[in-house]
This record gives C-alpha cells, sequence and structure tokens, in this order.
C-alpha cells in the first residue's frame, strides 16, 4: 500500500474538528482521532484484549481491525500485522519529531489511529501500531447484533 507523501497529505481525508464530534467522543478519543494524540503505553483499553472480535473506527463504525492479525508487541498499544481491508485505511508520512514515520489514518472518517512500522511478525513483516481510544472493539459474539453479522465468516474461515 503506498505511503502519501507529507507534501501531499491535501489528499488525504482529516477529521473535521466540529463541536458535534467532540461531545460524542471523550476526551482521550477527541485528542486522538482528531489532534492526532497519543494514548500512554500499557494504560489503554485494548493493549491486552485477547478477546476475539473485531475493532471498528470509533467514529463511523467502519471495521479495521481483526483479532485474529492481533499480536503481542510489547509495545503497550494494540498491534496489528493486518488490517480487515487495506482499502480502508490511508498511509501518510509523518515527519514529525525529526523523524520519519508512517501514520495510519481511517480512510472514510479521517481519523489518526497510529503508525506503522516494519518489525511485525510474519507473514507481513509489518506492526500497526494503534491507539485504543480510536477504537471500538466489538467482540466475536456480539458482531450480529452491532450490525456486522457478516464478519462472523473472518473467524469461520480459521
Amino acid at each position: 500500500m503506498p505511503v502519501i507523501k507529507a507534501a501531499d497529505a491535501a489528499n488525504v481525508c482529516y477529521v473535521e474538528p466540529t463541536e458535534e464530534l467532540r461531545a460524542r467522543l471523550s476526551p482521550e478519543q477527541y485528542a486522538v482521532l482528531v489532534q492526532n494524540g497519543t494514548e500512554p503505553p500499557f494504560r489503554n483499553a485494548y493493549w491486552d484484549n485477547h478477546e476475539p472480535g473485531v475493532y471498528v473506527d470509533a467514529i463511523d463504525g467502519v471495521p479495521l481491525f481483526a483479532s485474529l492479525e492481533k499480536f503481542e508487541s510489547g509495545t503497550g498499544w494494540p498491534s496489528f500485522w493486518s488490517p480487515i481491508d487495506p482499502s480502508r485505511i490511508s498511509l501518510v508520512e509523518d515527519l514529525s519529531y525529526g523523524i520519519r514515520r508512517v501514520e495510519v489514518r481511517a480512510k472514510a472518517s479521517g481519523g489518526h489511529l497510529g503508525h506503522l512500522f516494519e518489525d511485525g511478525p510474519q507473514p507481513t513483516g509489518l506492526r500497526y501500531c494503534i491507539n485504543s481510544a480510536s477504537l471500538r472493539f466489538i467482540p466475536r459474539d456480539s458482531l450480529a447484533d452491532e450490525g456486522y453479522p457478516e464478519l462472523d465468516s473472518l473467524f469461520a474461515e480459521r
């Protein structure tokens, strides 16, 4: 998946910081998703979650990651070696803090999710290091009730 250069970031969807969104999200979610913040490691909702299920965008509910691709990275944030559908995320060059990183954004909502690193496990060798505050976890046994019955097939294939 191509990384959008920082100079071309005008072609990326970013979150519109509305008062409605500020009221709907927790202060931490707003800081992460809208203001590109980072939550503290090991003190977030999903870093140590091992339950089967799907992680959706906290803004619009688009399914982004599945527990099947989650792994223990030792970093204190949820880490995945692959998204459910790469077309649902955007990768943007991040030159902040004097280093080159790759930012992960939700393509539809524009929310900041985290960063992508090339030190993950096989089969991809990638680590999508994602803030829990940018996600909402839906347990596998609640997928149908939450409106995602088709995603149960992700788990049946394994």
